[in-house]
């Protein structure tokens, strides 16, 4: 039987190749193998492995890639357009600064203001310690990334952690810090962004209630202060009674009071303050020498072999005084507590407020003075009372 050839026919599914026609794509991979380019279509990529394709752009500096959802050829083409469009608009605008930028600006302006003082600006440098220490993920925001309502929530939650008047500074110092970089955005774009830290109020300073020792707990304590300190006892001792007899700020005064200021004629010790910043309020003053302070001098007095020099040999007594305040059982004192203390024995022996708030330093003729102090004991307050007739 004669055998027939049938021919054979090969048909080709054109469609089942992403790739067809490659004249018009000439497509090219990645070293890796990862990415299909398309030199004829600039800007667009393939992931190969999942055929999805992605718009890439360079946009002031930076390499944006972003997918464009699908893996046909033709929607790729659409939608790259689109892509492009969008960036586009963005070429020659700058991205707002980091707030850890913001903050460099900030220090940088801080540094160069001859108007505030050195522990005031190592006070703020507390602040911004504090505040990103709170809020870690602050360090790593865009200033347009923040919020109102994340510095709200932030704010809220430190308000319940520390004392009023910290809390308010911190939030004065994230304004600031803030308003720093915004400056610098709006100088280098022309662009002016909000300051989302605006709305975050301040909260009311609560007064704090003096509880100070009585006369009799005083001479205790100084007592205790100068037998169970150990070989520092005199000397802290010495210290705790230089802040009650005379008011001072610590850091800013007492610690820089030498020899040299005491007037022995006039009985009055001159409060020059920081050698290079002065006082808190930048003025010398002149601060009554009280009869216990005298007596404080003269016998430290006899310890030194010349009047020259710095008067107290000690900076600080925290520990001390917190150790015997436990063991007499009383409330914790500070070294601020004893200028209280010295305002406080003052108004209780007749002085008048002003000339107090002129003793220790206060600008404001006694209005700081009279909110804290007003209250004073209750035996003041009825001796004052029975001197009232009508």
């Amino acid at each position: 039987m004669p055998r027939i050839c049938i021919p054979y026919f090969q048909f080709v599914n054109e469609i089942t190749d992403p790739i067809s026609d490659t004249r018009k794509r000439e497509d090219s991979l990645s070293a890796d193998g990862k990415w299909r380019s398309f030199p004829k279509v600039p800007n667009l990529l393939q992931y190969v492995s999942s055929g999805t394709y992605y718009g890439r752009i360079k946009v002031n500096g930076k390499t944006i890639r972003e997918s464009l959802e699908t893996d046909v050829w033709s929607k790729a083409k659409q939608r790259l357009s689109d892509f492009q469009s969008k960036h586009q608009k963005n070429r020659g605008r700058f991205e707002a600064p980091f707030y850890k930028e913001a903050v460099e600006l900030f220090k940088q302006d801080l540094a160069h203001d001859t108007t505030i003082k050195p522990q005031s600006k190592q006070y703020r440098l507390w602040c911004i310690k504090k505040l990103e220490k709170s809020w870690p993920e602050l360090i790593s925001l865009r200033l347009d990334q923040i919020t109102e309502a994340g510095c709200k929530e932030w704010a809220a939650k430190m308000q319940k952690e520390i004392a009023c008047h910290y809390y308010n500074n911190i939030i004065g110092t994230l304004k600031q810090i803030i308003q720093a970089g915004i400056k610098f955005h709006k100088e280098k774009t022309g662009e002016k962004l909000s300051n989302p830290a605006e709305e975050v109020k301040r909260t009311k300073i609560l007064q704090k209630e003096l509880q100070l020792p009585e006369p009799e707990q005083f001479i205790e304590m100084v007592a205790n202060l100068r037998k169970a300190s150990g070989g520092w006892g005199p000397r802290i001792g010495d210290l705790v009674e230089f802040l009650a007899y005379s008011g001072m700020r610590i850091a800013s005064e007492a610690l820089w009071v030498t020899w040299e200021d005491i007037d022995w004629q006039r009985k009055e010790i001159i409060v020059r303050g920081h050698p290079e910043t002065g006082t808190k309020n930048s003025d010398i003053r002149r601060i009554p020498i009280i009869s216990n302070m005298e007596n404080l001098l003269e016998r430290m007095r006899k310890k030194e072999k010349e009047e020259k020099g710095p008067i107290l040999k000690i900076s600080r007594c925290n520990e001390a005084l917190k150790r015997v305040c436990t063991e007499m059982g009383i409330n914790r004192l500070t070294h601020h507590d004893l200028r209280h203390l010295f305002a406080t024995r003052c108004i209780e022996s007749g002085v008048d407020i002003p000339t107090v708030s002129k003793w220790m330093g206060h600008k404001d003729g006694g209005v700081l003075a009279l909110k804290t102090y007003g209250h004073l004991r209750n035996e003041h307050s009825q001796a004052m009372a029975a001197k009232v007739k009508f």
